[in-house]
């Protein structure tokens, strides 16, 4: 089969490898139709997450068609189509029983490594390093689906591939940013980074009850999209200061809620965003984490501060003081997807959102190399690249 494969630091490559196997009497085979280009995928492609390995295969946001099962699978047959979340769980253990599934204990084989970093381990991840599993991605052909009985959602008939494909990730980390906000009617939310998990993330802020999202970026196709959705804007590169200008627009007291989805690699025009490059440049520091920072200080006493936004390690001049001396609420984590997967298509096949809004480019998988490029740089206006693994390269 055809498969992208991560060879280094910014250098990807489509090869032909093999198809992949049932080892688990609990697996399943998917052909896939669909995958995409997640924001956190140019963690990897830049190089700021360990344990990747030349030849392993990316992606974590894909659906496809059954193939194949195992002999234990029961609730997928040949021929089933379905959305499959990014992170992988069992479905038994505590986590997973609390509907912590990105806690999972038991999907990880690699945890150790996690560990070391981590002191625990959280769910293993397609495609997402071997610390978090070594489990091949989909951004491929062909895709093996462990614990197929727990993760997989069948996806009905009447609705494309487009409209149900972010269940994988994007509009589930979008709306769990959004509810970890804890938003009572008439709320002020700022959303930092219109992404495709910012843009998701807006919507889903309005869709609990705000009465006014402000957005954060700087790049206008971006900021466009976030105001199509009612958002208020803030191009941080025309501001003298971000905080002060959301005191601003709140009447001097601050946002009720703000939502980091930004993350490890957050661009600024400050003296501090400077440093924080510098040190990630040279490989002394894994996180520029200049949103975090203005999150904090921007958010009014006694709210929230939702990170969706993927750090990977130790965070320098964090401004912890300011938390506690406020009283803020730090709610963060991987997305527990499988809680919101159901809710969610329901909100589809409710006609409340088209998760497809935020698709600019459609590519074959051959087309991904230099989609991750361009993706990365937000040339070619780029928001979200959708990857077909069957169709021809021009």
């Amino acid at each position: 089969m055809k498969a992208l494969c991560w060879q280094g630091k910014n250098k990807l490559s489509v090869e032909s490898v093999d198809d992949p196997k049932i080892l688990s009497s609990g697996d399943a085979i998917l052909k896939i139709t669909r995958t995409a280009i997640c924001g956190s995928d140019l963690h990897l492609y830049d190089g700021y997450i360990p344990t990747m390995e030349p030849g392993d295969i990316l992606g974590h946001e894909f659906m496809g068609e059954v193939v194949e099962t195992g002999p234990k699978v029961e609730n997928l047959k040949v021929g089933d189509r379905v959305v499959v979340p990014f992170t992988i769980s069992c479905g038994h253990c505590f986590f997973c029983k609390t509907q912590q599934w990105s806690l999972c204990d038991n999907s990880n084989p690699n945890a150790w490594m996690a560990e070391k970093l981590y002191g625990f381990s959280g769910s293993g991840l397609f495609g997402y390093s071997h610390m978090l599993g070594g489990y091949a991605g989909g951004q491929a052909q062909y895709v093996r689906v462990p614990f197929a009985d727990v993760g997989p959602l069948k996806v009905p008939q009447d609705l494309n591939d487009e409209q149900v494909l972010f269940l994988s990730d994007i509009f589930p980390t979008g709306y769990m940013a959004a509810e970890n906000c804890d938003i009572k009617i008439g709320d002020v939310v700022a959303v930092w980074g219109c992404g495709p998990v910012g843009q998701f993330a807006i919507r889903s802020a309005f869709m609990l009850g705000a009465e006014k999202v402000i957005a954060i970026d700087r790049v206008h196709e971006r900021l466009s999209m976030a105001r199509q959705a009612k958002a208020d804007i803030i191009n941080y590169a025309e501001v003298d200061d971000v905080v002060e200008e959301l005191k601003w627009m709140t009447g001097g007291r601050g946002p009720d809620a703000c939502i980091d989805a930004v993350g490890m690699e957050a661009h600024a025009n400050t003296l501090p965003g400077w440093y924080d490059k510098t040190k990630q440049s040279l490989r002394v520091a894994f996180d520029r984490p200049t949103v975090l920072r203005q999150a904090i200080q921007a958010c009014r006493k006694g709210g929230t501060v939702s990170i969706p936004g993927v750090y990977g390690g130790f965070l320098d001049k964090i401004p912890f003081g300011a938390g506690f001396a406020k009283a803020l609420t730090f709610k963060m984590g991987q997305t527990h997807v499988h809680k919101y997967l159901r809710p969610l298509l329901e909100r589809i096949q409710n006609g409340e959102i088209d998760p497809a809004f935020v698709i600019t480019h459609r590519l074959p998988l051959e087309e991904a190399p230099n989609a991750y490029q361009f993706f990365r740089d937000k040339q070619q206006e780029c928001i979200k690249v959708v990857l077909d693994p069957w169709a021809q390269a021009a």
